[in-house]
C-alpha cells in the first residue's frame, strides 16, 4: 500500500445501518491523487452506499473519512463541494430544457452588481462553458444548444465537464458508461482519461469489469457491506475480480 502523503482519499472503517438494515459494515478504502479508482461488487454490496457518505448525502455512522489527509465530517453535499468533491450520479441531474451553458452553471450562476440589483452574466458563463469544452475535446454541440437535444454520450460529457468546472480535485462517477454504446462508451472514458492527465483523481463505480481494467490503476472489491479486496489494477486480471466479487476466491484484504 501507498504512504498517506500521495493519497487524495481515506476511508476508514465505515458504517452506515439505515434502520434494521447495515449497508456497510466498517468499510476502509483509499484513493491516490490523479488516478483512476475503481469500486467494484454485486447489487447490494454497498458501493453506493460508501460513494453517497463520500459526497456527502449520506452521514456515516462511524468510522473517517480524510481528504488531503484531513479529517472530514460532511453535513451535505454543498459540504463535499467546499472540499472539491464533485460526483456525477447515474441520473445525470441534468435539466432538459436548459442549455448546454447552463446545465454546467445551474444553481451556481455568475452575477454582477449590489444586492438586490445583481444581474446574471449570461455571456460570461457560455465564454466560460465553451472554453472548458474546448479544453476537454468533448464531443458536445454548441453550448446554446438544449440538454434534451444531445444524445447519451453528450450528455455524459455534460455532465463530466460540469463537475470538472467545479472540482479540478477529485470526481466520483456512478456508472460512468452504463446506458451507452460503444461508440460513445469509448468517447466517455476518452474524456475520463483527458481529466485524469489534467491532474483530476476520478473514483468510478462500474459493473464493467473490462471498462474496470481499461480505466483504472486500482480496484477495490466489495461484497456484504465491507470492502474485501483491493488490488493495483496492472496486477490483477479480470476472472480474479469476478471470482473475488461473487466469494468465489478466498479474501486476503
Amino acid at each position: 500500500m501507498t504512504g498517506t502523503t500521495d493519497l487524495k482519499l481515506e476511508v476508514t472503517d465505515v458504517t452506515k445501518s439505515f434502520g434494521n438494515v447495515t449497508a456497510l459494515r466498517g468499510a476502509t478504502l483509499s484513493a491516490r491523487a490523479g488516478e483512476v479508482t475503481a469500486i467494484i461488487g454485486d447489487n447490494g454490496a454497498g458501493k453506493s452506499t460508501l460513494i453517497k457518505c463520500v459526497s456527502g448525502y449520506h452521514a456515516p455512522d462511524g468510522g473517517e473519512i480524510k481528504v488531503s489527509g484531513k479529517p472530514v465530517h460532511f453535513g451535505s453535499p454543498l459540504d463535499a463541494r467546499h472540499h472539491g468533491i464533485e460526483t456525477v450520479y447515474q441520473d445525470l441531474a441534468l435539466a432538459d430544457q436548459l442549455s448546454v451553458w447552463q446545465n454546467i452553471y445551474l444553481n451556481r450562476e455568475l452575477t454582477a452588481g449590489p444586492w438586490p440589483f445583481r444581474v446574471t452574466r449570461r455571456g460570461a458563463m457560455r465564454a466560460k462553458a465553451r472554453e472548458l469544452v474546448g479544453d476537454l475535446a468533448v464531443n458536445v454541440p454548441e453550448v446554446t444548444k438544449t440538454v434534451m437535444r444531445l444524445s447519451g454520450g453528450q450528455r455524459q460529457a455534460v455532465a463530466i465537464s460540469r463537475a470538472v468546472m467545479w472540482s479540478n480535485e477529485f470526481v466520483i462517477m456512478d456508472e460512468p458508461t452504463a446506458a451507452l454504446g460503444l461508440r460513445e462508451t469509448q468517447q466517455v472514458e476518452a474524456l475520463i482519461r483527458r481529466i485524469v492527465e489534467r491532474g483530476t483523481s476520478v473514483l468510478i463505480i462500474s459493473h464493467n469489469f473490462e471498462q474496470v481494467m481499461r480505466l483504472s490503476d486500482q480496484v477495490w472489491v466489495m461484497r456484504g457491506g465491507r470492502v474485501v479486496n483491493g488490488h493495483r489494477t496492472a496486477e490483477v486480471t479480470g476472472a480474479d475480480l469476478v471470482a473475488e466479487v461473487t466469494g468465489a476466491a478466498a479474501e486476503h484484504f
